[in-house]
């Protein structure tokens, strides 16, 4: 067999040879027995009959990003039926003595004495030979199987081995193969942990202590963390009792993240422990440093709302005193009590002072209570806080949302039990069932494992392939569609329990004393028993769920199960899987009729045949069993935050298998209930979050179990949302504010907390110092007082005392506040003031605030006369205090302005009298100067009748809130000027009759909330402006949206008009004209619409009486207006004479008439087209065309569609050549007439393109021509350099103008200009460095005109002077180069003997020379070839008497200082008679 792994195993790498199927096992088992005996082989692997060697390690595992497969390393543990470990499989060794002789005596003599068994066996192999013979044909048989089997394998491993050398199959991810080993030390020893992990892409690998993350930059020396070749180590050194921990190394990558931990105990040698430190056993310390750390957690979450899908992290601020160096607290998350492990789902990190959660993707199954837990080895400190994850939105409308904790259970070889939960949103119709998803890990291809929704919250999965990993999701439906899939389930493997629980486990078995030495043989095959215990575990209306025990007689190999059922009170018995036997001892069983009752029982198989069946199960009826869980009973809400309210029910009534209640809450009267968790919670209370201030709530609440989700609940009572009531916090701030011999005047401070409700009081205690010891609380007051300041009496002169201040609301009365410092009674006799004391603040915005105190109770030996203020920053120090204001204030308030805005400041304030300047009262808390959001000024409004009124409005209102309303910052209590409304979150007050006496700073704070306060200042201007608007309200006018216009209309007709900007229907209209009511009738006609405000009035013409002053009067209850036009002098002509011209116009169009009269258009092609648009045209009407009063008919090209006639005008010209048409020119000009007309009229339009109008003409075409022109371009030439521009058409009337540095150019003989086709062109012949500058060529269009330039200097000059050069010298050189001007022929034939004479004619200068070849040989004149060259221009070729020898290719070469040229010609020589002419012939061709 081939060393490679079975196809399983290299699919999911975490299995090794041990979990082979059992039929492939049991199969290449026998088929290496027969093997290995035919061969007699020396050695083989001992196996008991059984008895089982296992082949699983978990030290070392192939290598995902390989695809070379490596052989696990074996380890040999016997078990028992019951896959218990009982002891070690020691193989027998059949090797030479040599071998043997390193074994210890003991071990020798096992192995002789094993040796005499075998020989003791050989005797009775003659019994045995019959019982071999009938073996060896099912030999032979499982022989043939198995090698099936295994070129099976071979052929899927080459497809696996191609299909994962791709990238995507390459990568895998982490896992260990060798995981980090525990240690145990001694202190100041060095110790390190080391592992090897794999995985593609390279994982990144992170080391922690505690769940906290090892940096070893912030522990220079102590830490020393190293990676080379998938090898990671951490080194801790000089190790002491902090290094005592739980090692964490995380690997992860794209694929996935996989941890694993060690452990490290530092310990100490006895007799070494510091005498100084403090015993361990007293609590709180630590023990190794001898001090008590402090927690304190900070900047703290709070509850969350989240969506699925989104992102959430989760994060607090931690402070531990005192900072050691490298101690590192141990942080825990945990959720609804269960501790959180880091994971894809959720990522903690830890930074020093802040720990973070971040949980990736929400799902409903992140719900729930979050807690972060710090601890030192002083103890521990928690936060905690509710995080709700909403469902995302549905893919339909209408659609149910996502059920959630798909969780496997009861997992076997080939079957698994899926479980979740019902969601709490159903989409608005019912839920039909669910379908269960699985798909295998590797891959994403998602399998739907149900063809119908199942109801039940279970499914038991079958069909799955043992070895391999699954993972399963959850998705519901109901008429409106499929909701999202759930989290896909914790991956899962289809594998025997009993593996399983070995792979959790150690891989070697604990020594147990026994050593089984085995030796593997041939095994007969044997029939199974019966299967145990069989029975119903599971019952529904959708499918039957057996569960049975292994038989205690199995074989050795593998059995497989064939489940069997019958109608109850028959004997019927149906095989139910025919075709696929079952591997695990569990079955599902569907399409059972409901309500039937069905016996079931099992059989056991194996290649030796099919065993007795069990004992059939008792007679089960399918249906469901389980039932859905009885409405929860009585709801009640009760009152927590102003956002929260805590709901209480009582549980279902004998609910079995209960997972837990859903609650739903809605605002009273809206009836849209909405849940309040989306996880199940399993208690009777919950609070719900996220509710809105103000607002009343009634709750309900239903349970659910895998079954289904009851009935709702009762509707709770409805309950206001708002915080509950409690006692308040203490005072704080006590301070002394007068002191006699026998009384002292104390004041306080406002506690933080009031409780929800009203501080109703304050009582006062007292106690006596004597020599530094405390004595007995006496109460100073018995009935409560309501101000911040008390005289304490009955004390004693010169005694020494404490006071303690608590406050009572109507939840009770609170703790004390802590004692006071010790103040001696004493008689003040200081001449300056005491302290101001009871400072408040409000208006707080972001670049102001206002101040109150109230002046010292003792005044000094003279009334107090003025106040200071004094700020500070907060974190400044006490140097930093400065005055706000240089003069005193008589006044007991002050605004404060020019704050830096998020500057935080204290505040406090100094009394003076004739005597000077008292002590300054206590300092204010910080105040941060900032607007808060929502915060809104007073607003001052004039309602319509004239009421002046202030307004303020607040957002942030409790049931207990209430607007204060002061003037000059003390609260009005006397309403005899004014009037308060108050309605909700607004508060009014109205002037009843303002006038000086009103003025004053007016001021609102709104109780039982966060100081929301805001003043108006009603000056004496302010208030001259407001009763203005006020008289305007009690006095209206009706705004006008226009005043009184007129417009004519079509036919001439005239509107009056004006529109108001509002009017109610009772509103009236007067048309007055000339002081006379008009009235409706036939020459006036009036429409008044109230909806939009406009008033009208028509009429049909206007004649000289109609001339005067038009008024509109409105009414509308008391307010009035009117609006007046005046039509007189030129102004009604005017009006009379457009009047009546637009009458005529409308006569006009009724029948064909021009819309636009005529006009022409210059195309970009220069052609000039007439143009006009024609109205109220039919198929008869005409057109008729006139030039200077002569009517010119026009050809077929004549365009009349939609209206829009044009012409172009060179069909109205007779004159013009053939070659011209479609130009313009002055024979164009005239005056062109154009008429419609059909049988309802005429109408006619004339354009006159004479005079200024043809010169519009010419130069709206010479505009077209201009700006058409290219850029001026810069061209060489052999006599110069031209300039040149090109234009779409050229036009002879067109006026250019060439410029040389902004003057025009005189042409000359060297400079001259003109036009070829459509290219306008300057040529400046031999130019020199005075033509040098800037050139332009201007267009001229009768208006602006338009420039083209160019420069020629610099570069460009002398560029282009260059190629001027070099053309003018080629130019030179084609012209005097030698040249053959003729006279040679191509071929000459002549007959031997004769003579031949050529001659050419030769050119150039200087005069050439002349060169003869023949054959590229050069030739000398002599008596046979005469050569000569006459007057330099004539040569001749002369040969005396031809001979065959002359055939041949003649040239003439020519050559002087410009260039060389050759002339080529062929002599072809014959004799007469036709033998010679053939020689001469082949001669020729040679």
């Amino acid at each position: 067999m081939s060393g490679s792994l079975p196809f399983y195993q290299k699919h999911h790498r975490h299995y090794d040879r041990a979990y082979r199927s059992k039929e492939l096992q049991s199969a290449v088992s026998q088929y290496r027995q027969s093997s290995s005996y035919a061969a007699q082989s020396s050695a083989s692997s001992i196996s008991s009959r059984g008895l089982r060697a296992s082949g699983y390690s978990g030290v070392e595992e192939e290598s995902r990003s390989s695809p070379i497969v490596k052989r696990a390393k074996p380890t040999y543990l016997a078990v028992d039926k019951e896959n218990q470990i009982i002891g070690y499989v020691v193989p027998v060794f059949r090797g030479s003595q040599e071998f043997a002789s390193g074994l210890s005596d003991t071990e020798e003599a096992r192995v002789k004495e094993s040796a005499g068994h075998l020989a003791r066996r050989s005797l009775f192999a003659s019994k045995m030979e019959a019982e071999r013979v009938e073996q060896t044909s099912r030999r032979y048989a499982m022989r043939e199987s198995a090698e099936r089997i295994s070129l099976s394998k071979k052929i899927y491993e080459n497809e696996e081995h191609h299909r994962q050398m791709n990238e995507d199959s390459l990568q895998h991810a982490p896992e260990f193969v060798i995981k980090p080993r525990s240690h145990t030390v001694w202190e100041k020893q060095c110790v390190r942990l080391h592992c090897t992990v794999t995985g593609w892409p390279e994982p990144r690998v992170v080391w922690y202590k505690n769940n906290v993350t090892i940096d070893p930059l912030a522990h220079a020396g102590k830490y020393k963390i190293e990676s080379s070749y998938n090898v990671h180590s951490l080194e801790v050194n000089r190790c002491d009792f902090d290094d005592t921990a739980q090692y964490r190394v995380s690997a992860m990558n794209s694929k996935g993240e996989l941890s694993a931990f060690a452990s490290i105990v530092v310990k100490r040698f006895k007799g070494e422990i510091d005498e100084s430190l403090p015993a361990p056993r007293q609590p709180g310390f630590c023990s190794e440093y001898g001090i008590t750390f402090e927690t304190h957690i900070v900047e703290t979450f709070d509850v969350s709302f989240g969506r699925e899908g989104e992102t959430m992290s989760l994060g607090c601020t931690v402070i531990i005193y005192p900072t050691i160096q490298r101690y590192q607290p141990e942080v825990q998350w945990y959720r609804d009590g269960v501790l959180l492990e880091p994971s894809k789902w959720a990522h903690m990190h830890w930074s020093g002072n802040r720990a973070t959660l971040t949980l990736t993707h929400l799902n409903k199954e992140d719900e729930g209570l979050y807690t972060l837990r710090v601890s030192t080895k002083s103890g521990y400190e928690t936060h905690s806080a509710y995080v709700f994850v909403r469902d995302a939105d549905a893919e339909l409308q209408g659609a149910p949302t996502a059920p959630l904790d798909a969780v496997c259970q009861d997992a076997n070889k080939d079957y698994v039990i899926v479980t979740w939960k019902q969601p709490a949103v159903d989409g608005g119709s019912p839920i039909l069932g669910y379908f269960v998803d699985r798909c295998e890990v590797g891959t994403t291809h998602w399998i739907q494992c149900n063809d119908t929704p199942v109801k039940f919250a279970r499914f038991p999965v079958t069909g799955l392939v043992e070895g391999r990993s699954y993972v399963f999701r959850v998705r519901a439906v109901n008429k409106s569609g499929m909701s999202h899939p759930s989290r896909a389930s914790e991956p899962i493997a289809a594998m025997d329990p009993a593996d399983r629980a070995r792979m959790k486990g150690h891989t070697t078995a604990p020594w147990t004393g026994q050593i089984i030495v085995t030796e593997e043989e041939p095994v007969e095959g044997v029939v199974p028993g019966k299967p145990q215990d069989l029975v119903v575990t599971e019952a529904t209306k959708n499918y039957v769920v057996l569960s049975w025990k292994p038989p205690g007689q199995r074989g050795h190999e593998g059995i497989m199960y064939y489940v069997e059922k019958c109608v109850a009170g028959t004997d019927s018995w149906q095989r139910v899987n025919t075709e696929i036997p079952v591997k695990s001892p569990r079955f599902a069983l569907f399409d059972l009729s409901e309500g039937k009752s069905y016996r079931f029982r099992v059989r056991c198989s194996n290649s030796a045949g099919v065993g007795e069946p069990s004992e059939p199960t008792e007679a089960t009826v399918v249906g469901d069993k389980l039932d859905i869980p009885s409405s929860p009973g009585r709801v009640v809400p009760t009152r927590n935050t102003d956002t929260s309210v805590v709901v209480s029910w009582e549980a279902s009534k004998d609910a079995k298998e209960l997972v837990g209640y859903y609650i739903e809450a809605t605002v009273v009267g809206k009836d849209a209930w909405q849940p309040c968790n989306n996880k199940p919670v399993k208690g009777t209370r919950f609070v719900c979050h996220g509710l809105t201030t103000g607002d009343s709530y009634t709750f309900r609440v239903r349970a659910l179990n895998a079954a289904g989700l009851s009935g709702f609940s009762q509707e709770s009572e409805a309950i206001e949302v708002k915080a509950a009531i409690a006692s308040p916090a203490p005072p704080y701030g006590i301070c002394l504010l007068e002191s006699v011999r026998d009384s002292m005047v104390l004041g306080w401070k406002q506690p933080t907390f009031i409780g929800g409700a009203e501080v109703t009081g304050y009582f006062v205690d007292y106690r006596e110092m004597v020599a530094g010891v405390p004595g007995r609380w006496h109460e100073a007051n018995i009935k409560a007082i309501s101000d911040r300041a008390y005289r304490v009496t009955d004390l004693k002169e010169n005694k020494l005392y404490q006071f303690q201040v608590r406050a009572g609301n109507m939840a009770g009365v609170g703790s004390p506040s802590k004692p006071s410092e010790t103040f001696r009674c004493e008689e003040w006799t200081i001449a300056i003031p005491g302290p101001p004391h009871d400072l408040r603040l409000s208006e707080v915005r972001k670049d102001s605030l206002v101040l109150q105190w109230r002046p010292p109770v003792y005044q000094g030996r003279d009334p107090v006369n003025g106040f200071y203020i004094d700020i500070k920053e907060t974190e400044a120090s006490e140097e930093a205090w400065r005055g706000v204001n240089e003069k005193a204030t008589n006044k007991t308030y002050m605004k404060i302005k020019e704050l830096k805005e998020g500057v935080s400041y204290v505040y406090r304030v100094r009394a003076q009298n004739k005597a000077g300047v008292g002590k300054a009262s206590q300092a204010t808390e910080p105040i941060l100067a900032q607007t808060r959001p929502g915060i809104q000024e007073i607003v001052v409004e004039v309602d319509d009748e004239g009421v002046i009124s202030m307004n303020f409005e607040c957002s942030e209102m409790t049931q207990d809130s209430k607007f204060v309303w002061s003037k000059d910052y003390e609260e009005i209590k006397d309403f005899a000027r004014l009037n308060m409304e108050t309605k909700g979150g607004k508060s009014k007050v109205t002037f009843k009759t303002p006038d000086q006496e009103d003025l004053g700073i007016y001021s609102c704070m709104v109780t039982h909330t966060d100081g929301v306060s805001a003043s108006y200042t009603l000056t004496e201007e302010g208030l001259k402006e407001l009763l203005q608007i006020s008289h305007d309200h009690k006095f209206p006018i009706i705004p006008l949206k226009s005043d009184l216009a007129v417009e004519l209309l079509e036919k001439g007709r005239v509107r009056f008009w004006l529109q108001a900007e509002k009017i109610s229907a009772n509103g009236k209209v007067d048309y007055v004209f000339n002081d006379n009511i008009l009235s409706q009738g036939e020459k006036y006609k009036m429409n008044f619409d109230k909806n939009t405000g406009v008033i009208e009035m028509f009429m049909e013409s206007l004649e000289a009486k109609d001339e005067g002053t038009y008024t509109f009067q409105m009414k509308d209850g008391k307010a009035t207006n009117q609006s007046s036009l005046v039509l007189i002098g030129d102004v009604f002509d005017n009006l009379r004479k457009e009047s009546e011209f637009q009458r005529k116009e409308w006569t006009r169009k009724q029948g064909p008439h021009f819309v636009e009269y005529l006009s022409y258009e210059v195309t970009p092609n220069c052609v000039v087209v007439l143009k006009c648009k024609v109205g109220n045209i039919k198929k008869e009407t005409v057109v008729i065309w006139h030039k200077d009063d002569r009517e010119v008919k026009v050809d077929d090209k004549l365009s009349f569609t939609e209206g829009v006639l044009t012409l172009e005008i060179s069909q109205l010209s007779t004159t013009k050549a053939p070659d011209t048409e479609g130009t313009i020119s002055k024979k164009d000009a005239g005056i062109y007439q154009v008429t419609v007309k059909d049988d309802r009229g005429k109408d006619t339009s004339v354009l006159k393109l004479v005079d200024q109008g043809f010169k519009d003409l010419m130069n709206q075409v010479f505009s077209v021509i201009a700006n058409s022109s290219t850029p001026l371009k810069i061209q060489s030439t052999e006599e110069g350099v031209r300039l040149y521009s090109f234009v779409n058409y050229y036009n002879d009337e067109l006026h250019v103008t060439w410029h040389h540095k902004d003057s025009a150019i005189t042409f000359t003989d060297r400079i001259k200009s003109g036009v070829v086709g459509e290219q306008l062109w300057l040529q400046i012949t031999e130019p020199t460095e005075k033509d040098k500058g800037k050139y332009a060529i201007e267009f001229f269009d009768g208006k602006g005109g338009l420039r083209r330039s160019v420069d020629l200097s610099g570069q460009a000059f002398d560029d282009a002077y260059a190629e001027f050069q070099r053309l003018k010298a080629a130019a030179i050189a084609e012209r005097n180069r030698a040249r053959v001007a003729g006279g040679l022929p191509d071929v000459v034939t002549i007959q031997e003997g004769k003579a031949l004479n050529l001659t050419c004619n030769i050119s150039g200068d200087p005069v050439p020379e002349v060169t003869w070849l023949k054959n590229e040989r050069e030739l000398v004149s002599d008596d046979h070839y005469i050569l000569k060259f006459e007057s330099g221009k004539f040569a001749s070729f002369t040969i005396t008497t031809v001979n065959t020898s002359d055939s041949g290719k003649y040239s003439i070469l020519v050559k002087n200082k410009y260039g060389t040229e050759s002339g080529d010609f062929t002599v072809s020589v014959f004799i007469p008679d036709s033998e010679g002419q053939g020689k001469a012939t082949r001669k020729e061709k040679k």
